[in-house]
């Protein structure tokens, strides 16, 4: 039996839906994983583009609340569990400032880095919504470079979205290997959530490998 907050994760191993799993272990929410077989295109199949049309994950329910999108599902889910203290109240000071590096993870790190790994120049800089990549980088570089976390000595949601992402494009060489990066990624990376998430995938994607391979 489900409690009224357990929340069903839509997952597939090694994407980005990882950082969504380390963050419902970090919250220490209850969940149940629904797995999708990406090699074999499960998640392109008319039963999950009924979750998603865009046929990406993460994506979770909760009750009858459907979110997808990475940002909006942390946001959700650091707000569900507030005892787990990774995201600042509404009227905590720091809350503006938490918005803005979630946001600023996709509005602008992830168009950047997509581009740099398809090897596109950025749009001009009056239509770019990243500006140019060493820019958009800098900018967050410069903020660790001050402090441990994002939001100072405190770890919030933001910093499990950053440093998964930030481990995954110095790993496929889109982003620089800086000590302040390395340093931080690390911190993150190294948490017990994260180390357990990375273990379970590891079995799930030998799985659907063999899965397709028996296909």
């Amino acid at each position: 039996m489900t409690s009224d907050r357990t929340i069903t994760l839509f997952h597939s191993p090694q994407c980005r839906s990882v950082s969504a799993l380390t963050l419902l272990e970090e919250l220490g929410a209850p969940y149940q994983l629904n797995v999708l077989n990406m090699k074999a295109g499960e998640q392109r199949k008319a039963p999950f583009l009924a979750i998603n049309p865009l046929g990406k994950v993460p994506a979770i329910l909760h009750g009858d609340a459907l979110v997808t999108e990475q940002v909006a599902i942390f946001i959700y889910l650091a707000d569900l569990f507030p005892e787990a203290g990774l995201a600042p109240a509404l009227d905590d000071p720091s809350r503006g400032p938490y918005l803005r590096w979630l946001v600023y993870y996709a509005a602008c790190y992830e168009p950047a880095l997509v581009d740099k790994a398809m090897k596109r120049d950025p749009a001009p800089p009056s239509t770019s919504p990243y500006g140019d990549f060493d820019s958009m980088l800098g900018t967050v570089t410069s903020r660790l470079q001050t402090s441990r976390y994002l939001l100072g000595d405190t770890m919030s949601a933001a910093d499990i979205l950053w440093g998964i992402a930030l481990h995954w494009g110095m790993m496929f060489k889109l982003v620089p290997e800086t000590p302040v990066l390395v340093e931080y990624a690390g911190r993150i990376c190294s948490r017990p959530s994260f180390v357990k998430v990375s273990e379970r995938d590891a079995a799930l994607a030998a799985e659907h490998e063999a899965a397709v391979k028996r296909d």
